[in-house]
């Protein structure tokens, strides 16, 4: 497809991170782009120069309109919503609202506008605790948190809705999503975040005294919970091929796992930081998190046969060092103020 054909792709959550990536990985293969984002958890430095961004809520049908109108928007890539799973336990309102309500709302504006595509930022958590150690497309969906379940809600209402509107989707159900943009344009920015790995880095540098590792009874080989990791890079790449695959057959639909098939536990995770950090990561043992399953890894086959993707970034230290570097440049990004 050459760029004089590719229609303008809408980023809802553009100023979030993995979002901020997903508008990279378009520009970078010559897509034409905008974003929007309410900035309650993204940042407008995350938008680069010369990007189209408006700031508002995708509850918004009337800035929808008008961004439609204005960008000639042709498909959607939506990562706007909440995305931590114990405050989805103690909060599940807010995760209805964010995830599914609001969801609701951007679709139908959608369908009102005629716009053709929409790939959504789905995740794992959909699959609840597998009884496989490897999860395919075909486990079964049993959320075990609001979170996983709000997302499971929007990927029904995307298959109910392309079987009665000119719709087709992809939704791209994300493992642990990790690291940062080689090139160091943008990162994992939000304070108190709860990734691992942006947790430890920040430990390493020093702006945490510790990291709790929570849960050590789970059945794993060390006893801590067991996750497969994605550079967020890799993962904007495949969001742009999927997008080629929409276009390619208006028909189709797509449903895919988004990992590397191979998986690592909290204390080798903690050994790769210390490892590329050179510093020693203080670890303090705290009891299971509220909806956490033990393992979570995914068999990521069906990606692999269905988009030309191929993974740059597959290798943790790799995931580990970019994640740092982030977290270095974004100190002195909030000292320059």
């Amino acid at each position: 497809m050459n760029a004089l054909s590719r229609p303008s792709v809408l980023v809802t959550g553009g100023a979030g991170y993995i979002g901020s990536h997903a508008v990279l990985a378009l520009r970078d293969a010559g897509w034409p782009v905008a974003v929007i984002d309410n900035l309650v958890t993204g940042f407008r430095f995350a938008v680069p120069d010369g990007v189209p961004f408006y700031e508002g809520d995708i509850e918004d049908a009337g800035l929808l309109a008008r961004i439609f109108a204005e960008q000639g928007t042709g498909a959607i890539m939506h990562f706007a919503g909440s995305v931590v799973v114990p405050e989805s336990v103690s909060d599940p309102l807010k995760y209805y609202h964010n995830n599914t309500a609001k969801t609701r709302a951007l679709i139908a504006a959608t369908v009102a506008a005629g716009v053709p595509h929409f790939i959504f930022s789905s995740t794992a958590a959909t699959y609840g605790v597998p009884d496989t150690p490897s999860v395919t497309e075909q486990t079964p969906q049993v959320p075990i948190n609001p979170y996983g379940w709000s997302k499971l809600m929007t990927e029904q209402m995307l298959a109910d809705v392309s079987l009665a509107h000119p719709l087709n989707y992809g939704a791209l159900r994300y493992f642990n999503v990790a690291g940062a943009d080689p090139q160091g344009r943008t990162g994992q920015s939000t304070a108190g975040a709860t990734h691992l790995i942006k947790v430890a880095v920040e430990a390493a540098l020093g702006k945490r005294d510790h990291v709790a590792v929570f849960g050590t009874d789970y059945g794993t080989p060390d006893g801590t919970g067991v996750r497969d990791y994605i550079h967020v890079s890799d993962l904007a790449d495949a969001h742009v091929l999927a997008l080629e695959a929409l276009m390619a057959e208006p028909a189709r639909s797509l449903r895919m796992n988004c990992g590397y098939g191979r998986g690592f536990s909290v204390l080798e995770v903690l050994d790769a930081v210390g490892r590329v950090s050179g510093k020693r990561i203080e670890r303090r043992m705290e009891p299971r998190r509220a909806g956490d399953p033990g393992t979570l890894v995914s068999d990521p086959a069906l990606l692999r046969a269905t988009l030309p993707w191929q993974p740059r970034h597959a290798d943790l230290d790799t995931i580990v060092s970019h994640a740092l570097a982030w977290e270095e440049r974004l100190s002195a990004i909030r000292a320059d103020g």
